[in-house]
């Protein structure tokens, strides 16, 4: 039984018993519990329902932080599937269209500049 539901029962079973031994106790002796036992119950029941509140605004985060990283990952996974690595593209072509001995170098530095001649 999860949190929530059991907060739940045990606010009901609190209300219920206060309100059945006031019911019982008036009948009976024409009187009220004492106001300990009730402000004890109606404590617990009330204590009770903010527990069950509470858990259940933590399953609905929880819920919605799980649908965020389900859809994160798969935009992740869809933007990765269509973008490639451009220069892998580049240097597979320039391989097959020279042959097997081509070799891939890169670019030196460049020559200088006017302002060093």
């Amino acid at each position: 039984m999860t949190l929530k539901w059991l907060a739940v029962v045990v606010a009901v079973v609190s209300a219920t018993s206060c309100v059945t031994g006031n019911v019982v106790v008036g009948v009976i002796d024409g009187g009220q519990l004492p106001l300990v036992v009730n402000v004890f119950a109606l404590t617990v029941a009330g204590t009770a329902v903010v527990l069950a509140v509470v858990a259940e605004l933590h399953d609905r985060l929880n819920d919605r932080v799980s649908a965020l990283t389900e859809f994160l990952v798969a935009r992740l996974n869809e933007i990765e599937a269509h973008t490639g690595d451009r220069n892998t593209g580049f240097v597979e072509g320039y391989l097959l269209s020279h042959g097997q001995e081509a070799a891939v170098v890169p670019f030196g530095r460049r020559g200088r500049g006017a302002a060093e001649r």
